[in-house]
């Protein structure tokens, strides 16, 4: 068993996991998603990114793509929250809870895709 994939597998679907608790739940009611698990999220999905970098394969581009893309949208939907809650307005309406869990949902769809390309990889590597 090779450990360096073990621990890359785990940060990647840690990553995907993390996202999906912090989107699950009702879309714009506040109470059904917390802060600090949107702030783990972005903090695995760094690491994942990390962990991507040293693979020059075009697979290898393709999953550093994918977690870019869910880093990308995780900090915008950070900065939301941070600018609801300490912005001008000062609230959280559900409206703008609504745009960071969809920010957040499309992240969680670029870390599947990135499962599902690992997985794939992994199964054509096997045979």
């Amino acid at each position: 068993m090779n450990l360096e994939k073990v621990v890359f597998g785990f940060f990647i679907l840690l990553a995907l996991t993390l996202n999906l608790a912090f989107v699950i739940g009702d879309i714009d009611n506040p109470d059904h998603h917390e802060v600090w698990i949107l702030f783990a999220a972005i903090i695995v999905n760094l690491i994942a990114t990390g962990l991507k970098l040293g693979d020059r394969s075009h697979i290898g581009a393709v999953l550093l793509s994918t977690s870019l893309v869910a880093d990308l949208q995780l900090f915008i939907a950070a900065s939301v929250w941070t600018y609801a809650e300490y912005g001008p307005p000062s609230e959280m309406s559900p409206a703008v809870m609504a745009s960071i869990v969809s920010l957040a949902a499309g992240a969680l769809f670029a870390n599947l895709v990135s499962v599902v390309m690992l997985v794939s990889d992994t199964l054509i590597s096997r045979r």
